[in-house]
């Protein structure tokens, strides 16, 4: 169990008995008969936004994978599950979706990929958990009206018309985030947010997940970049070959020693603005 209390959240908004956000109890992955996530033990509750950092390779795609159901833990006893989310050892990802919303990069290709898709039926497709609207799908104003919403939470509702596959990369990310907030999400799961993005297009897409925080939405953000570590993100998890090597909060584990040791190699960090930044040895 994690020692630190839920940060972004007023004690109002969750009660003693609310469960954890995600939870992995030993939890253990092989992919073509090769463990790559090695009796993982992680507890994050609500409201408490956490950054899982680590190299590429280090077990960040399992972890989103198992939160998705594209993978599964090794099997033990029902009575000893190996993931919750929300306390729950089943779940749907159409329920799934009204209490975490996940925007990665896999989802951002599926939708480019799409002729004519517009921007508004992308955000809409979000209600379904599906990346179209069907024909028997019925979308109501309402639907619509919250879709406006989501887009102008993330400063995109002026791409509302354009087609999807014509947006930039920045413009993209941030209407997969409206995506997932259309359906109120309690927290969101980032991975590698502003991968790919210029700086001014990375700048925005930081301060929107910053506005996002303060709101009382919990980010869980897994990166290897820890400049996308917000200042509202409190508590680091360390992850190196599939394990957990560090939990804690930003201040002990986002060092140049624990990170050299992480990333295996020399590497610099200092704090600047309320921001962790990070160089490798030999940069400037």
């Amino acid at each position: 169990m994690s020692p630190f209390a839920p940060a972004s959240l007023s004690p109002a908004s969750l009660s003693p008995e609310s469960p954890p956000l995600i939870e992995l109890d030993h939890a253990s992955v092989v992919r073509s008969q090769v463990k790559v996530l090695h009796d993982v033990t992680l507890c994050i509750q609500q409201g408490q936004h956490t950054a899982i950092l680590g190299p590429n390779g280090c077990g960040k795609s399992t972890f989103i994978k198992l939160i998705t159901r594209e993978l599964h833990p090794l099997a033990r006893r029902e009575e000893n599950p190996p993931i919750r989310l929300l306390g729950q050892t089943r779940w749907k990802i159409d329920q799934l979706r009204s209490q975490l919303g996940v925007i990665t990069s896999d989802f951002s290709d599926t939708l480019t990929s799409m002729a004519k898709l517009t921007v508004e039926d992308a955000v809409l497709s979000g209600f379904f958990a599906s990346f179209a609207l069907a024909s028997r799908r019925e979308v109501n104003e309402e639907m619509r009206q919250r879709a406006c919403m989501a887009l102008q939470q993330v400063e995109a509702l002026h791409l509302r018309e354009r087609y999807y596959d014509e947006l930039s990369a920045g413009q993209a990310r941030r209407v997969l985030i409206a995506r997932a907030l259309v359906n109120d999400p309690r927290a969101l799961l980032l991975d590698e947010p502003t991968t790919g993005l210029d700086l001014i297009a990375r700048q925005r897409l930081i301060d929107t997940m910053r506005r996002l925080a303060r709101q009382g939405i919990t980010l869980v953000l897994v990166t290897h970049h820890i400049e996308e570590i917000v200042p509202e993100i409190r508590r680091v998890v360390l992850m190196r070959n599939g394990r957990i090597t560090g939990d804690g909060p930003c201040e002990s584990l986002l060092t140049s020693e624990r990170l050299s040791d992480t990333f295996d190699g020399s590497i610099r960090v200092w704090k600047e603005n309320e921001c962790y930044l990070a160089t490798a040895a030999g940069g400037s």
